[in-house]
């Protein structure tokens, strides 16, 4: 049996959580803590790096104590401490990594770098109705928007992805055009839930191309027309119309490209993880989609789409699982700002 401590600090929010795992048994989330800085950042409409990484100095240590109580554990009682090496922002990268990699070695236990996506690419495993490999698998986190071939755990092929904005982007930055505040995809979504879809014949890009890949730069284009035509001041109800034809623009073309990667693949299994895989439509959308053609559809618990730290050390524990984890001892470690999960 070993116990797993995982740190995401990848961003703006600050992620703690303990993992078990016994054999070959799922691994057991035993406890986790999250603190998110979306009121700080608020009134500068997106992220600051800086005081992004000073809150992670803040909140890391408070959320370790924290995780720590709830599993009734002590730090002697820790095997491993894995953290998000990338991608994310440099200086929040350095915050979760130097914590861990310190601890570890006043521990005297190793310490394992994870890939951030991949993180959420396995955070389904945490849900009450986890996945079994092989998997298609949509990733919509921040800005990154990908189709993967998953086989198993570290086995990951690329099937399409963005040539431009993501669909988080696509959210957040129409979200802002319509005045929404930060961050602007959640509220998008809670002000299309009163308009009509159909009111604005919106672009869906690369929808016909034959290809998995995505492009939501032209979109963006698309809304910024429309709020020009609108004016100043537009009534709520013209901008919960745009806001719904925007999302549905969104959602037609994640679920076209994920049923296309699935065709290509052969396979019957989808999982989408990320922040934008919380979102009601897309859900909805997906599941009766997938439902007509014989396909199970694997959400992470909600709670898990936004960063946070389970996944960190679910990942970190499948890893140990198939004896593929690389932990360092040496005290040593580096952060990737930029890092593709293909690599």
């Amino acid at each position: 049996m070993r116990r797993i401590l995982g740190f995401e600090s990848s961003c703006d929010e600050t992620g703690v959580a303990l993992v078990e795992v016994a054999g070959d048994a799922p691994p057991n989330l035993l406890a986790q803590a999250l603190h998110s800085q979306i009121s700080m950042h608020q009134a500068y409409g997106g992220v600051v790096p800086e005081l992004a990484s000073r809150d992670h100095v803040r909140r890391v240590l408070p959320l370790t104590r924290e995780v720590l109580s709830q599993a009734g554990l002590a730090l002697d009682d820790i095997d491993l401490i894995a953290y998000t090496q990338g991608p994310g922002l440099a200086g929040a990268l350095l915050v979760g990594a130097g914590v861990a990699v310190s601890l570890a070695a006043s521990l005297d236990v190793p310490a394992l770098p994870i890939h951030h996506l991949e993180g959420h690419l396995l955070s389904p495993f945490l849900s009450a109705d986890p996945p079994q490999f092989p998997f298609v698998a949509l990733l919509v986190s921040g800005g990154h928007t990908q189709l993967m071939r998953v086989d198993d755990v570290g086995s990951y092929a690329i099937l399409g992805e963005t040539i431009d904005d993501a669909a988080g982007e696509a959210f957040d930055k129409s979200a802002k055009l319509l005045g929404l505040p930060y961050p602007g995809g959640p509220h998008l979504a809670r002000m299309a839930e009163f308009g009509d879809p159909e009111a604005y014949a919106l672009p869906r890009p690369l929808l016909h191309s034959g290809k998995p890949d995505f492009s939501f730069a032209g979109l963006k284009t698309a809304v910024l027309t429309q709020v020009k035509k609108i004016g100043e001041a537009p009534c709520d109800q013209t901008r919960a119309d745009l806001a719904a034809s925007t999302q549905a623009a969104i959602v037609d073309v994640l679920v076209k490209k994920s049923l296309l990667a699935l065709k290509e693949t052969g396979l019957k299994r989808l999982v989408v993880a990320g922040g934008v895989g919380a979102n009601a439509r897309l859900r909805e959308q997906l599941n009766a989609a997938c439902a007509k053609r014989g396909v199970r559809v694997h959400y992470p618990e909600l709670s898990l789409c936004t960063d946070n730290g389970a996944m960190i050390a679910m990942a970190a524990a499948l890893r140990v699982q198939r004896d593929m984890a690389q932990p360092r001892r040496d005290g040593g470690f580096e952060v990737r700002p930029r890092w593709e999960l293909g690599s």
